[in-house]
């Protein structure tokens, strides 16, 4: 239990980290924007508000998610993740499209923005920021693997690089005079933002959905399952996951001879086994005596061949 109340812990500071974090950045990002009015430091503005708001959202889902199974919720919290995910796609699709407005209006215009080595250094000063960050998540991913965690660390990877975005954007329209450059900058912060909130979509959907693992991860774990001497076969396996927690059930054929007792001893035997290599996952087994089939088509089919 201390590991679990560690990890716990650990995930919260990360998440209370980016929320002081983003809550700076929103701070000098908005006095840039103003003074500079540039569209590509509105943009930086934007993506860093939005991190605020994913990190609160992370925040939240780590909390829920982490609450224990109850009698209105036997199977966890998990799914509190995607949801918080998908609140998160809302906003940040919304704010794209008012910024891709926004340039596109501005390359129209035409002008050159104001006081840009002062956004220049407001962008600096960000990139310090949030490779400290950065930092201190990948000490916190190291000891608990989250991955809501490794989520909001994505959002602040791709920061940086919005950020060395804005000082060119800026130093080409102030030093070299191409003065469509922080709209055209602008404009592509905006699709950055949309490709963003599309990769974060189909994530949180599959979660909801109940999507199955990934054949490799499936793979490995069907190597471990086969390990047991006293297996003789196993059918209809079905993976999922939610939020961080990882659920799989599945049938295995053994000796019909076999007692009651050895079975179970036999059940828990290849729990335990699967534990080790995947300590995460909730696991529900059903023995079969060898050749009973309840299911049809793939679910009947031994997975086991092969293998």
């Amino acid at each position: 239990m201390s590991g679990t109340h560690d990890h716990a812990a650990l995930n919260r500071s990360a998440a209370l980290a980016s929320i002081s974090m983003a809550s700076l950045l929103v701070a000098i990002k908005g006095y840039g924007a103003w003074s500079t009015g540039s569209a590509a430091m509105l943009g930086s503005l934007a993506d860093t508000a939005l991190d605020l708001v994913a990190s609160v959202a992370t925040l939240a889902g780590v909390w829920v998610a982490g609450q224990p199974a109850d009698d209105n919720h036997r199977f966890g919290h998990g799914k509190a993740e995607a949801l918080s995910a998908l609140f998160q796609v809302v906003l940040i699709g919304v704010s794209a499209v008012v910024l891709a407005i926004h340039s596109v209006q501005q390359l129209i215009a035409g002008g050159r923005s104001e006081q840009a080595g002062e956004g220049i250094i407001v962008s600096a000063v960000a990139i310090v920021g949030t490779l400290a960050l950065l930092a201190w998540q990948r000490h916190v991913l190291s000891r608990t693997r989250s991955i809501a965690i490794a989520t909001d660390h994505l959002h602040y990877q791709s920061d940086l690089i919005l950020n060395v975005a804005v000082i060119i954007a800026l130093a080409l329209d102030q030093y070299a005079g191409f003065t469509r450059a922080d709209p055209l900058f602008g404009l592509g912060i905006a699709l950055w933002l949309g490709w963003g909130a599309w990769k974060a979509s189909q994530e949180a959907i599959e979660q909801l959905m109940d999507h199955e693992w990934p054949e490799d991860k499936k793979a490995r774990f069907i190597e471990v399952l086969a390990m047991h001497p006293e297996l003789r076969g196993v059918h209809d396996l079905r993976t999922r996951t939610s939020g961080n927690q990882d659920f799989v059930q599945f049938h295995v054929w053994i000796d019909g001879n076999m007692t009651v007792t050895h079975a179970h001893k036999v059940m828990d035997e290849i729990e335990a086994k699967l534990k080790t290599h995947f300590p995460d996952v909730e696991i529900l087994i059903h023995p079969d005596p060898e050749g009973h089939v309840g299911e049809s088509g793939v679910m009947a089919e031994d997975i086991l061949k092969g293998v």
